[in-house]
């Protein structure tokens, strides 16, 4: 493996210019191309620590044996020049924005002299215009045959063509009023041409015109008695309504514009595209990419951020996406205005490269408000959901699924590959509702049944302490007969019997069935690094437990470290091992970090009426149910408060002096008796009525029941 510092160039030979840069392996295949405003501190970026690089830069580092630089004049010169060398040279380690499969289009070919209205797929032809590309070929299938009602333009193979006109007989499509059957001369070829032109205008958006020239004819018709004729043109009417349904509007202002959409983490990164075309949605694509290692090392981030991994993102798919396309279609590749989830850090150099293969001006911005917006996110939660079915196509795998298992057994040196995993997170915010998960995966796939959560109680806001007590706690679960040690919201019949040390019995002597957590699992995986993964197996050996394996993995640079090791393990990026151990630590960390709000909201609806001595929760819902509110119940004096069903006069003045601290005094003495100050006053034993509150003194002295 090349080492970084034996190619590394001259310390000041590095020019401090806008220039593009590629990373050759030592057999001089290219196989990384950048670009930078400045050469000098972009390629420094590269030769630092490994330690410190993101995994995939690091083995791109690594894989390279030279780098070489060019330097231009300008930043959008650079651009140019950039996309040139990724079109050139492929390289490996650059985001490849290519399509898992061909999209279909509607095609009219109108270098013919009949052009054909056809669903194409695979590279754009000279000569042929394009409406699309449709996510279903159904879809546009299905369209195209509504449309033939109205526009009966020709859609049969040459050899169909020809055929026809030798025989003077049009096919089936002529006789049903789908074609015109120009190859029998029954329209010229102006004609025919002109119902195309009219496809082409309703396809490309002036939808509306036509309907109002189509409902003038069909009134003309029915007003000079040509009920045929009108009722032909009433079901062209409903047949072009409906086509216009297909395609809904969603931008009132006939806009013509590309919507971009991204959702992403480290590894992988969704795109998502809306050609918008007229105000409607006229096509749709998406890829799933894998994050170079410029877009990895920057990091990612949102749309107010444009200098980091998103802009990144959104940079490389402008290039490679658009370039391509111009160079298949020409111009009109490029619509006039490109919305986008953040603006590359190079902005200014990229509109305008993207204006001059438009040959005009081109307006690339962040959706802010109004129904762009709404669409942006529409696009953006299509990109997060290919992302997602894309996981969970690859977890779904059985057969992804048992190498990954084998891969972390043989990386982490285990005899037999983990059939059950379990994994822990702790979730805080600043030491508070300190609270811990623990997932668990049998077979590669989440077993959501057996999945606990922990209050933490010892030294809440120390993460290794509580990974600690949250290990301790599930693994003597059931050892000394009871579940106490685990959340009181999960908990399972006890345990009459004694384990033996270190281990509960797996089966239930008096039901016979298999307790929970009765079988340890085969790797236990902590979210952390070296600290947290030492404490959990610090806790195993206390407990005698030696057949667990212990890791940890930490969130920076998604390493893999076991215990007593002072250097990470790293797995290949594109390991299914490291795609299993990721969704687990993020399963677990969702589940946390779930708990952890549930806890922390109810821990700020904290009444005022809480901590008045005898007001239980039935009496606190009577008051606020006879007031109103709380702002009411405070502007009550004690004699309306102890006017409540229910409340008696010592606790109404209580309650009064709950809500009036400024005022607060001794209570007043009720009659035929003294009464206790409130802080001596003892509170009511369990089961015993507290007098002053269920019971009231009649004027005759003797005591009733409310």
């Amino acid at each position: 493996m090349p080492d970084p510092s034996t190619y590394r160039p001259a310390t000041g030979t590095i020019p401090d210019s806008p220039g593009v840069y590629k990373f050759r392996d030592p057999t001089g295949r290219v196989i990384y191309v950048g670009k930078a405003k400045s050469l000098r501190q972009r390629l420094n970026s590269y030769f630092a620590d490994l330690s410190g690089l993101h995994p995939r830069t690091a083995q791109m580092v690594t894989t390279a044996g030279s780098v070489e630089w060019t330097v231009v004049s300008t930043e959008v010169e650079a651009l140019q020049l950039e996309y040139n060398w990724i079109k050139e040279f492929d390289p490996r380690f650059n985001v490849r924005y290519r399509d898992d499969k061909s999209y279909p289009e509607l095609a009219v070919t109108l270098g013919e002299e009949f052009p054909r209205l056809q669903v194409m797929r695979g590279a754009h032809r000279k000569g042929v215009r394009y409406f699309g590309p449709y996510a279903h070929a159904w879809a546009i299938r299905e369209t195209l045959d509504l449309l033939l009602r109205v526009f009966p333009a020709r859609t049969c193979s040459s050899g169909v063509f020809k055929r026809s006109a030798q025989i003077g007989r049009p096919c089936l499509l002529g006789y049903i009023g789908k074609c015109s059957a120009p190859c029998t001369g029954a329209v010229s070829a102006e004609e025919h041409r002109q119902i195309v032109d009219d496809f082409c205008d309703f396809m490309a958006g002036k939808a509306d015109p036509m309907i109002r020239r189509l409902e003038k004819e069909m009134s003309t018709a029915a007003a000079e008695l040509d009920f045929e004729k009108a009722a032909r043109l009433r079901d062209d009417l409903g047949a072009l309504r409906r086509a216009v349904e297909k395609q809904a509007v969603v931008l009132g202002d006939g806009t013509d514009a590309d919507v971009i959409g991204i959702a992403a983490d480290d590894l992988l990164a969704s795109v998502q595209v809306f050609h918008v075309r007229g105000g409607r949605v006229r096509g749709q694509r998406g890829w799933i990419v894998d994050v170079d290692a410029e877009t990895a090392g920057d990091g990612l981030d949102g749309p107010e951020g444009g200098t980091g991994g998103t802009g990144r993102l959104v940079e490389n798919f402008l290039l490679q996406f658009y370039g391509q396309r111009a160079a298949d279609e020409g111009a009109s590749a490029v619509p006039k205005e490109i919305l986008i989830p953040a603006v590359p850090s190079d902005g200014d150099e990229m509109v305008q490269w993207l204006a001059d293969l438009r040959g005009g001006r081109v307006s690339l911005r962040v959706a802010q408000r109004g129904d762009k917006k709404d669409l942006a996110l529409t696009v953006k939660r299509n990109a997060a959901e290919a992302l997602a079915q894309h996981r969970l196509k690859r977890a779904s795998d059985l057969t992804a699924r048992s190498a990954a298992l084998m891969e972390v057994a043989d990386t982490l040196g285990m005899d037999a590959a983990p059939l059950r995993i379990e994994c822990i997170d702790i979730s805080h915010v600043q030491g508070t509702n300190v609270v811990a998960s623990l997932v668990v995966f049998e077979d590669g796939l989440p077993k959501r049944s057996d999945y606990r959560r922990f209050a933490i109680r010892e030294k809440p806001g120390d993460d290794v302490a509580s990974i600690a007590e949250v290990v301790r706690r599930r693994f003597t679960h059931g050892v000394t007969g009871r579940i106490a040690d685990l959340d009181s919201e999960f908990t399972a019949p006890p345990t009459p019997v004694p384990a033996e040390p270190g281990r509960p019995t797996a089966i239930d002597p008096d039901t016979g069935r298999v307790r929970r957590f009765a079988y340890p699992p085969q790797l236990l995986v902590v979210d952390g690094g070296a600290p947290q993964v030492n404490a959990a197996a610090a806790v195993l050996a206390d407990l005698g437990i030696a057949d667990v394996t212990v890791c940890g993995l930490a969130k920076r640079l998604e390493e893999i470290w076991v215990p007593g090791e002072d250097d990470p393990v790293i797995f290949p990026r594109t390991s299914e091992a490291l795609y299993l151990l990721q969704r687990l630590r993020d399963e677990a960390h969702r589940f946390a970090i779930t708990y952890h709000r549930a806890k922390r909201s109810k821990s700020m609806t904290q009444s005022a009426l809480d901590g008045v001595a005898g007001l239980g929760q039935t009496r606190r819902t009577a008051l606020i149910k006879h007031f109103g509110s709380l702002t009411q119940l405070r502007l009550a004096d004690a004699e309306k408060i102890a006017a409540v069903p229910g409340i008696g006069r010592m606790t109404a003045q209580s309650v009064y002096a709950a809500l009036h601290p400024e005022e607060a005094g001794p209570p007043e003495e009720p009659p035929g008796g003294s009464a206790l100050a409130d802080d001596a006053a003892p509170a009511p034993e369990a089961g015993v009525l507290d007098a002053s509150d269920s019971l009231y003194m009649t004027s005759t002295g003797q005591a009733s029941t409310t």
